[in-house]
């Protein structure tokens, strides 16, 4: 193995952002390969800024190289810049950590939280040396290993990757190494035997080791079976789940770039987990249950991050991060950790940069936006809640149990502490929707603007509005999604109702965007030759506007013979086998349909940290109960039944709370291969 560097070097004055490429971060390891070590690329399939911040990255980094038997680098999607300069110099995708080549590496291992990323991961492979196909790969190739949320459903991928891990990765990265380690020592042959014995560890689903079929295309052409062509190999591939976050405190060294990057702060895992039951939400269905990090290790985590990184912020991070039983106590911890530590004047004040604590997602009610308040001593500018639906009826379809007075009081108490702005996130397209509740999302806002006037005349809302797609492993996995059409003609009513409203302004996605990510997170085997064909026609960084075409998915449809419409569109039954069906998150599927039955009937349900077992599945089927810090449920948590139960139902608010003299930004989350 030897360093690329010096011939990278010279093209990197002809890129956009050289500093992308060079490392040389703090936390950054040096490690030594040889001897026998399984090398792993890990590999986050967009850009350098993108990826950095990404934690389940930066955990397995650091558990890796804390191996003896295993060494670990990073790489990031290069920028069309820079991959043609490599293509022109027949340069291959490398390491930033060593600039070591890609083919120098064991496992090309990627972190994949979306599907738009998918033609990266295609490119990037391509770029690294090996072929694209994984039938096509020999024992001198990398292991092309995916993990993260859209592996729950890696079939769109499943000709192009070795294995897939579901959920998540301190642990199973260690069994991988193992049996890799044991396969190199024993001289590097025979591929696809080493690939079964994969297969057969918990979480790790190998594409090639199982058999599918589908229906003619007279019969609608749908999956009939997903099954293993061996008896050694399980017919069914449940996630990996760690059960207690108090046993790995990582990262312990974050990695702090030499360039400015997304969400550049310090972040610290709270807890994995969400039970609110949010049927849009595959985060929260797929990483249940909830398991929080002991209180005192968060503060040793938040002090010791600080110090190496030299950050002036930190996120506490989570799905939703009020939740976590002892925030308010951590919260005024850690304020009060760093003003000791902090220098001191003559007259024995604190001095100095400050510490700004973020609080990514929290609860609409009193103590969230009060605690936010209390210790936020600088300049207020904005608030985000997510709503995520216009009206009480379709909120309760969701199951996001949030009456307008909730909203009303959180917004009211914000703008009386300062606060001039408020972003309002909301999804369209939702299952049952009518134009009444879009057009109420229009209400919402302009009553919210005229709460922020009684305070400020500076008072503004800015409406953020998604397009939904179904996920996989949610109740909602079986809904036809809106067409691009229909998404658009929403966004018209939206800008029709708030185009004389002062102090509304309107954002939106791009309806076209939606509709590619539907056709990958419920595609099944056969959009791989889809995926394919866009990337060979040019279609990289599909998740990033100025590079996405929907021209590139729709012609390469038509090119394969299949149905957009067939894909993204219709609706699915109970009866049918859906490509995900062969891989589990934990939840009972009947749990699933039920929740879908429920949402249909316009029924909610209550978060089940603080109410009986729903039994879905995951604590009785993994034998891990919910883990709390605190064993009493959190200020507001809900109680009751129907509008009373959704008091202190959570709503993510993005906002910052300082100590001493901070600045202002926003957050990220994390958590393992997920």
């Amino acid at each position: 193995m030897s360093s690329l560097w010096p011939q990278i070097e010279p093209l990197l004055p002809r890129v956009q952002k050289p500093a992308r490429y060079i490392g040389c971060e703090d936390g950054m390891v040096w490690p030594e390969h040889g001897g026998g070590k399984v090398a792993w690329l890990l590999a986050y399939p967009d850009t350098y800024e993108v990826g950095l911040p990404n934690q389940g990255l930066q955990i397995l980094y650091e558990i890796l190289n804390e191996r003896s038997d295993a060494v670990a680098e990073r790489t990031y999607a290069p920028w069309p810049d820079l991959e043609s300069e490599l293509r022109r110099t027949g340069l291959p995708l490398f390491s930033v950590d060593t600039h070591r080549s890609a083919a120098d590496f064991d496992i090309l291992a990627f972190n994949l939280s979306a599907e738009l990323v998918y033609t990266n991961v295609l490119n990037m492979i391509d770029l690294a040396g090996a072929p694209v196909r994984s039938c096509d790969r020999d024992d001198n190739d990398p292991f092309v290993i995916m993990g993260g949320h859209a592996a729950f459903n890696p079939e769109p991928l499943a000709d192009f990757i070795d294995v897939a891990v579901l959920g998540e990765g301190e642990e199973v990265v260690g069994e991988i190494t193992e049996i890799v380690h044991a396969w190199i020592t024993k001289g590097r042959s025979d591929r696809r035997a080493l690939l079964r014995r994969l297969a057969r560890v918990p979480g790790v689903y190998v594409p090639s080791m199982y058999e599918v079929t589908y229906a003619d295309r007279a019969d609608g052409g749908q999956l009939l079976a997903v099954k293993p062509l061996h008896s050694d190999i399980p017919s069914t591939v449940d996630k990996r789940t760690v059960a207690d976050l108090g046993d790995w405190p990582y990262p312990k060294s974050p990695l702090a770039p030499l360039t400015e990057v997304v969400h550049d702060r310090l972040s610290v895992e709270v807890f994995r987990g969400c039970t609110r039951g949010c049927r849009f939400c595959q985060a929260g269905m797929i990483t249940r249950p909830v398991r929080e990090r002991p209180a005192e290790q968060v503060r040793t985590m938040v002090a010791e991050g600080l110090r190496q990184t030299g950050y002036g912020e930190v996120s506490l991070t989570s799905l939703s991060t009020a939740d976590f039983s002892e925030i308010e106590p951590v919260v005024r911890g850690v304020l009060a950790d760093q003003e000791a530590a902090a220098p001191r004047g003559p007259d024995g004040a604190a001095i100095g940069c400050g510490t700004t604590i973020n609080l990514p997602s929290l609860r609409v009610d009193a103590f969230t936006v009060g605690l936010a308040g209390e210790v936020n001593s600088g300049r207020r500018s904005g608030l985000t809640f997510a709503p995520e639906a216009g009206t009480w009826r379709l909120r309760t379809v969701i199951n996001k149990l949030i009456v307008e007075e909730d909203l009303y009081g959180a917004v009211e108490s914000a703008f009386e502490q300062g606060w001039t702005r408020m972003k309002l996130y909301f999804l369209i397209g939702l299952p049952t929707e009518t134009d009444a509740d879009t057009l109420a999302i229009a209400e919402l806002a302009k009553n919210c603007v005229r709460i922020g006037k009684k305070y400020t005349s500076r008072a503004s809302v800015t409406i953020s509005i998604g397009g939904f797609v179904p996920k996989a492993h949610t109740p909602f996995q079986w809904f036809g999604q809106n067409t691009e059409a229909e998404f658009r003609r929403k966004i018209e009513l939206l800008r029709d109702a708030t185009r004389r409203a002062h102090g509304v302004n309107l954002k939106w996605h791009d309806a076209a965007a939606s509709t590619a990510e539907g056709i990958a997170s419920r595609g099944d085997r056969r959009v791989g030759r889809v995926i394919e064909r866009v990337w060979h026609a040019g279609g990289t960084f599909q998740e990033w506007g100025e590079h996405f075409d929907l021209r590139l998915w729709t012609d390469a449809f038509a090119a394969e013979g299949l149905s957009l419409e067939w894909y993204a569109h219709r609706h699915r039954d109970s009866n049918e086998v859906l490509p995900w069906a062969h891989l589990t998150a934990g939840l009972h599927s009947d749990f699933l349909w039920d929740d879908w039955q429920a949402a249909l009937a316009e029924s909610g349900v209550e978060d089940c940290r603080w109410t009986p077992c729903y039994d879905c599945g995951v604590c009785t089927g993994y034998g891990i109960e919910h883990v709390v810090a605190s064993p009493v449920a959190p200020a507001g948590g809900s109680q009751g039944t129907g509008q009373d139960l959704a008091r202190g139902s959570e709503v993510p608010v993005h906002l910052t709370v300082k100590a001493l003299d901070g600045a202002v930004p926003l957050a990220g989350s994390a958590g393992g291969f997920s």
